[in-house]
């Protein structure tokens, strides 16, 4: 039989579709749905009977894409094709992470005459990979150390809910990173995100900042404006540095996460809104309270997930991983070959204490890149502080006669006795680590073992 043939035959499409890996749903313009394999009843836990010939955001209760929806609107602006993560939720309330696929569908004459989506279940397939440490990154956020893992399980978790979370980790840990992962991965996705860094406005502004104003409510305000909660609707605030607010913002804060209103500055009329509350901080915000300077009934409203960054120097083993995601970062936006890392200066990035974090470790890896001039990156081409570090730890050892005169980028001596047995000692015997700490290959160190027998014995 012809391929137009069988084709043609609704029956055998429709077979031809169950027999897909990939959930499909196709609805027309006014979201009443045609088409729902099986695929999608396994995926969703509704059956094809429950959906179609209804309106998709009664069928599923909600708009099946959240957020994302472009159905919200009564004129839709409807993409050739888009893509994204998102949640969704089953029948049964279980969530589930899918990768969706929708694709208009026209007419004849080219108008829109509906959707068709396809999407894929991967939540046991991310859960997998956690677990057996297979995952190098996640919604943009690079790392496969254990620690790295749990916070991406994490993410993962509460993403179906819209519990305030409170982010802690040291400056240039990718707070914010984490924020709008906990977004993008939400519901939420497609409505606004906003930040907004709790630390850097002036407290005389942080109220209209937060809350909006309007107009005349004080000299400069010629005109009413919307605050950060109301430009978040729908979506997630994220409150960076939420230990810099003041006694009097903290009250104002919380009256809003208690009642989910507030009024503007110099307003009358109450304002609510939805919104997903994200705060961060780089302090102790439990040791805040205790100290009387961050109130324990706002800790404990914005405390409810919370979500803790590791520094850098905790897990040292995604370094690698961040070094080829930054230069391949460079390779991308400015169109050629970015540097490789030589062995030797991966070895004084391994052996960094890295006070700055992620963020640090960008910067010295972009002031590489310049300085290398495109050439290999070694040692040399790092920032001063790396190498003066790397050289006190090394106790001077790379100093020796004729050395003077140089700088504290120049080039690290050949390997001594004397270093070599001072460095086994420190590191307890592991060749691995005092390879690195000596700046060398492991292969240099075992040739030099084996060229010193005597003095190694």
């Amino acid at each position: 039989m012809p391929l137009g043939q069988i084709t043609a035959n609704r029956a055998n499409l429709e077979r031809i579709l169950d027999n897909l890996k990939e959930g499909i749903i196709a609805h027309d313009m006014q979201r009443r749905i045609f088409f729902f394999n099986t695929e999608a009843e396994r995926i969703t836990g509704f059956s094809r009977q429950d959906v179609v010939g209804k309106d998709c955001h009664e069928a599923f209760g909600a708009p099946f894409c959240g957020e994302k929806c472009s159905f919200c609107d009564p004129h839709p602006v409807l993409p050739d094709h888009c893509e994204y993560p998102i949640t969704v939720y089953r029948r049964n309330g279980e969530t589930r992470r899918v990768e969706m696929s929708v694709t208009t569908m026209n007419g004849d004459d080219g108008a829109p005459i509906g959707v068709v989506a396809c999407f894929r279940d991967v939540t046991d397939m991310l859960a997998l990979q956690i677990q057996a440490h297979k995952l190098t990154s996640f919604a943009n956020i690079v790392g496969q150390d254990v620690k790295m893992l749990n916070v991406f399980q994490q993410i993962i978790d509460v993403a179906a809910y819209d519990y305030p979370v409170h982010i802690c980790g040291e400056t240039g840990t990718g707070k914010e990173l984490v924020a709008t992962a906990i977004h993008t991965e939400s519901h939420r996705a497609g409505a606004p995100f906003v930040p907004i860094n709790c630390g850097a406005l002036p407290e005389n502004l942080i109220e209209s900042e937060l809350f909006g104003h309007v107009k005349g409510a004080f000299s400069g305000a010629v005109r009413d404006k919307k605050g950060r909660f109301e430009l978040a609707a729908g979506g997630s605030i994220f409150l960076d540095e939420i230990a810099e607010l003041s006694k009097p913002m903290q009250v104002k804060l919380l009256r809003f996460l208690q009642e989910g209103r507030f009024v503007r500055v110099g307003g009358e009329k109450e304002i609510s809104v939805s919104v997903k509350i994200i705060s961060a901080t780089n302090k102790d915000l439990k040791r805040e309270v205790e100290e009387g300077r961050f109130r324990d009934d706002l800790y404990y409203r914005l405390n409810v997930i919370p979500i803790h960054l590791p520094p850098l120097r905790e897990r040292k083993n995604d370094i690698p991983l961040l070094v080829d995601h930054f230069l391949a970062e460079a390779r991308e936006r400015y169109g050629h070959k970015a540097p490789h890392v030589t062995r030797e200066t991966l070895s004084v990035l391994m052996d960094y204490h890295w006070p700055g974090n992620v963020r640090e470790l960008q910067n010295a890896i972009q002031f590489a890149i310049v300085k290398s001039g495109g050439g290999a990156i070694s040692p040399r081409n790092l920032p001063l502080e790396l190498i003066d570090c790397q050289r006190k730890r090394l106790g001077g050892r790379n100093r020796g006669p004729g050395s003077e005169g140089k700088t504290a980028a120049g080039p690290l001596r050949k390997l001594t006795p004397e270093a070599v047995a001072r460095t086994l000692k420190e590191t307890g015997g592991n060749k691995s680590r005092a390879a690195r700490v000596l700046g060398v290959g492991r292969a240099t160190l075992y040739r030099f073992l084996e060229e010193h027998p005597d003095l190694f014995s």
